[in-house]
């Protein structure tokens, strides 16, 4: 009898989650699952995510987050707005350099290029890239290429680096009273089903953790979120994002994978060298700038500074911020962008 293919993700992912964390490998049931899921995948072992996996551990995920922007913390914050806009709008210029780069060097057009460079979340920005006239399947892969990288390196280098436990944030929340995390949760997935209804870039992770902010801030009491939830909350978005890694895809387009690859290197070492320059003008730590201006999907940066305890509110404010920037502006830009070409191009042909 042949297992079903959501059975055999999640005991595979499982094994990763649990083997990475008995090695002390920083963000062990992201990046468990996360390889497990891909070494399935090309060795052609019938694998498929939990549905709506994703979209639970995002809400969880949320929810842990969310909690830690009590009244003063969210203060806090809030007296570092400045470095977050600089933040948003520096990650943002990243990207589209990362584009120009990519569309060079990999040969395909511009419009592909920078929707596959851009960090708003991998789904969002396929469906976009594709209404922009985009390639979605490169769109996709690439987005994918740059989550895995990030994931890889980022917590990797911070934790070699040795920046670990020096966050002076906590959670307003300390005990875990499961009436109240039922009641959050509900709330939570009701905000991210809402604003997935209208269509809204990270709809399960900002709809659940703008709601849970608004309670923290409010002091309302609630419930902590308990570490095994956490960590299957973590582990059903390292599925999830190991899902999309296809043997027969890559090889498809090995140029294309390359150029990705690079470009994501690039990008991580522009925005670690930035966000040195920016946690020295603000008097921030280091580290923290450089979860909070990392290329990486706001749940998977956001997850590394909770469990490297590092400014979880700062970079959690900052990959809003960035979520944010690029919702209002990237269209806009674009057209912007592609009328300004066409201009160049009149002009010439006369």
């Amino acid at each position: 009898m042949r297992s079903h293919p959501v059975t055999t993700a999640l005991i595979l992912c499982g094994a990763g989650g649990a083997l990475c964390s008995y090695l002390r490998i920083p963000l062990a049931w992201i990046i468990g699952p996360l390889l497990a899921m891909a070494v399935g995948k090309f060795s052609g072992v019938r694998l498929a995510p939990p549905p709506a996996g994703r979209e639970f551990g995002q809400i969880v995920i949320a929810c842990a987050l969310g909690l830690y922007f009590s009244p003063a913390v969210t203060r806090e914050v809030a007296a570092h707005w400045y470095l977050l806009v600089f933040a948003a709008l520096l990650a943002v210029l990243i990207a589209y350099a990362s584009g120009w780069f990519l569309a060079r060097s990999a040969g395909i057009d511009s419009t592909t290029a920078l929707f596959a460079s851009v960090p708003g979340g991998a789904a969002e920005m396929t469906l976009l890239g594709e209404r922009f006239g985009a390639k979605p399947d490169r769109v996709a892969l690439a987005q994918s290429l740059r989550i895995l990288l990030v994931v890889l390196i980022v917590p990797a280098a911070i934790t070699m680096l040795g920046a670990h436990g020096s966050d002076f944030f906590q959670p307003a929340q300390s005990e875990v009273e499961y009436p109240r995390l039922f009641a959050l949760l509900a709330v939570a997935a009701a905000a991210g089903w809402g604003l997935a209804r209208l269509r809204i870039p990270n709809a399960w992770m900002l709809g659940p953790l703008f709601v849970t902010i608004f309670l923290a801030v409010a002091e309302a009491r609630l419930s902590a979120v308990p570490a095994p939830l956490s960590n299957l909350a973590q582990l059903l978005i390292g599925c999830s994002l190991g899902s999309r890694f296809e043997r027969q895809f890559l090889r498809s387009a090995p140029r294309f994978v390359i150029m990705v690859c690079v470009s994501v290197l690039f990008a991580i070492a522009l925005s670690a060298l930035l966000a040195w320059g920016i946690a020295t003008v603000g008097a921030v730590a280091a580290p923290t700038m450089v979860l909070a201006t990392a290329p990486g999907g706001i749940a998977e940066m956001c997850i590394t500074a909770k469990v490297l305890q590092l400014g979880v509110p700062l970079v959690t404010a900052a990959h809003v911020t960035r979520v944010i920037v690029l919702v209002t502006t990237m269209g806009p830009v674009f057209r912007l962008g592609r009328a300004l070409k066409l201009r160049l191009r009149t002009a010439r042909n006369r």
